[in-house]
């Protein structure tokens, strides 16, 4: 029993670790993306003004409005996308707890053909889910089907504070650059200084996502330089 009893909360100690990385990761996933996105919309929009050879001051103001525009639309989205998260893991919350109520030995044998599955005895499988749907059942099954912490939800305020702040991180560079820059290298110099921030972004979510730094790398680069160049090429046009 000691044995069950010892595994059994180093299995919900693991679970609650894996729940509580995944919610930081998702918090550091709409930082990095506040931050692209800021670099790209920004950088468009002055690209955009500067080919209209608009002056000094009409891309400070144009800079600084889709700033603040964009910190707030990228910071709504994630509310309203956390917060509908938030709401899916309390309502799967509610309907595990009728399963419980109604299920309670199909639960268990699921839970002991899970711990089977993971390489535990058939005897200390069955042991240990025992032990822990008889004290944290409700916790237990949470956390093995879906992955969800009881009374522990994503917070969308969080995400939303993330997204609002980084956003204007990334906004900021492109604005440095338009108006610090000297006029005969402006345009080239702000395409150059944000080839490299996208650089930066698509490197770090390659690394939060576990996948090809150079795919991601390339994939954003690609897409913040068509972004610049076509609305360049509007403001050229129209201007």
């Amino acid at each position: 029993m000691k044995n069950g009893i010892s595994l059994g909360t180093v299995k919900m100690q693991k679970l609650t670790s894996n729940y509580r990385l995944s919610e930081k990761l998702n918090i550091i996933r709409a930082g990095v993306l506040g931050a692209n996105d800021g670099i790209i919309s920004v950088a468009g929009i002055v690209l955009g003004v500067a080919g209209a050879n608009q002056g000094q001051m009409a891309l400070l103001i144009a800079g600084l409005s889709g700033m603040f525009a964009g910190a707030f639309s990228m910071a709504g989205g994630e509310y309203v996308s956390v917060s509908t998260q938030r709401d899916t893991q309390k309502t799967m919350t509610r309907l595990q707890e009728t399963t419980l109520n109604e299920h309670r030995e199909e639960e268990t044998d699921r839970l002991t053909q899970k711990y089977i599955n993971e390489g535990l005895s058939p005897e200390l499988a069955s042991q240990c889910s025992k032990e822990l749907m008889k004290s944290h059942g409700l916790e237990t099954t949470l956390r093995s089907k879906y992955n969800i912490e009881l009374h522990h939800y994503f917070n969308p305020w969080h995400a939303a504070i993330c997204s609002f702040f980084s956003f204007i991180c990334g906004a900021v560079l492109p604005l440095i650059s338009i108006t610090l820059i000297p006029d005969p290298y402006k345009i080239v110099g702000t395409m150059f200084a944000m080839i490299l921030a996208l650089m930066g972004t698509g490197y770090i979510s390659s690394k939060l996502g576990h996948n090809n730094s150079l795919k991601f790398i390339i994939r954003n680069v690609i897409t913040g330089s068509l972004t610049m160049l076509i609305t360049y090429l509007i403001g050229g046009t129209l201007g």
